[in-house]
């Protein structure tokens, strides 16, 4: 006599199946909501904040710490924003800091490895990634730059040896907690620092903005409100002084990294060194003194930037002028004036059914009667 018979098979093989459409229907609810079953709202919550971390661990370790020495870490952040940044960019420290302080040192040259100024904008805001990993592959530009940076076991044995890990972690991390929609998270978050970072930073803020300081290059600040970038988007700020830890300098100015700088030094996590040199202003001196003569060096920027200031207010004061003045004829007027306000007419309103070249051919034509006129009455 058999102790088991037919229906014991039977009910095990639906128990069998059960279970599978269990597991297959558990697997499906996984990738539909995640281990967390968050709200959209609660994604792009999540997304958003580990992005700006990402940006604060790059402004303020990488650039500010590592690349320019302008403060000193403790080792609980320091090795927080290693740690974050091997999940979140997969970025070498010593790599990143090669190449940037390689910028610096050769800013808007054939050498610099990503101005706008030599490769144009749209190879810059499109490709600044791709510019940035090809230089990474200079030897000689890591063995020249790349001094002072962690070369600890940890650096070498994982945060180097295996930088594309950090990333395919946060995947898996990113798919656990949310499922299918963690695959559009961690997208987002390998996008962030390619796009705002070697995009936007190294390409914009090389082309177009405003200048504080006649610095000698072609950088600019984005916008007085550093936030998204932290703080990067004030770009020529940082340029006129590349060791301050503060990017802001005018009184609108807002720099978000430096508040997080400000909040640990409070609590011992971390020590500024440098800041931008403050312009105080005091009485005439008819001789310059030693004191002048530092001042004026330290806020040498500054002279220049007013200076510049000043001067295209003349030159926009004296075009004002000579255009607001109507002489009866061309030969009664000064030689200047009259070619100005020639030139100046002909440049406010061309004939838009010319050709470039006609048109330019007919404002030389003008300029050259203006002269001949001129010649004539001297």
């Amino acid at each position: 006599m058999q102790p088991y018979g037919d229906d014991f098979e039977c009910v095990a093989g639906a128990d069998c199946l059960k279970d599978f459409y269990d597991l297959f229907d558990a697997a499906l609810d996984w990738l539909a909501h995640g281990l967390v079953a968050a709200s959209w709202w609660q994604i792009v919550l999540y997304t958003l904040v580990t992005t700006h971390i990402t940006i604060a661990s790059v402004t303020i370790y990488l650039h500010r710490h590592q690349a320019h020495r302008a403060m000193d870490l403790h080792a609980i952040p320091s090795h927080f924003f290693r740690l974050w940044l091997w999940l979140g960019t997969g970025q070498v420290t010593k790599e990143w800091v090669s190449v940037h302080r390689k910028h610096h040192a050769k800013c808007e040259t054939a050498e610099d490895p990503h101005s706008p100024q030599t490769r144009g904008i749209k190879t810059v805001f499109w490709t600044g990634a791709e510019l940035y990993r090809a230089e990474t592959k200079n030897k000689e530009t890591l063995a020249k730059f790349g001094h002072g940076t962690p070369n600890d076991w940890v650096e070498r044995n994982v945060y180097t040896r295996y930088s594309w890990q950090g990333v395919g972690l946060m995947l898996i991390i990113n798919l656990a907690l949310f499922g299918v929609a963690g695959l559009a998270v961690w997208a987002v978050q390998m996008a962030w620092i390619p796009v705002t970072a070697a995009g936007i930073i190294n390409g914009i803020g090389h082309y177009w903005g405003y200048r504080n300081f006649e610095a000698p290059d072609a950088s600019t600040n984005i916008s007085p409100w550093g936030i998204m970038i932290g703080g990067e988007e004030l770009h020529n700020n940082h340029h006129t002084y590349p060791t301050s830890a503060k990017f802001s300098v005018k009184p609108y100015e807002f720099d978000i990294g430096w508040v997080y700088i400000r909040a640990m030094e409070k609590v011992g996590l971390a020590t500024v060194k440098k800041v931008p040199p403050k312009l105080q202003l005091g009485t005439i001196q008819p001789v310059a003194d030693e004191k002048t003569l530092e001042a004026l060096i330290a806020h040498r920027y500054e002279v220049m930037a007013g200076f510049a200031r000043e001067l295209r207010r003349a030159g926009k004061a004296e075009i004002e002028m000579l255009k607001a003045k109507k002489p009866m004829c061309l030969c009664c007027a000064p030689p200047t004036a009259g070619c100005i306000m020639m030139m100046t007419r002909c440049r406010q309103r061309p004939n838009r059914n010319l050709p470039r070249l006609e048109l330019s051919t007919l404002c030389w034509t003008k300029w050259s009667r203006c002269a001949k006129s001129f010649a004539k009455c001297g």
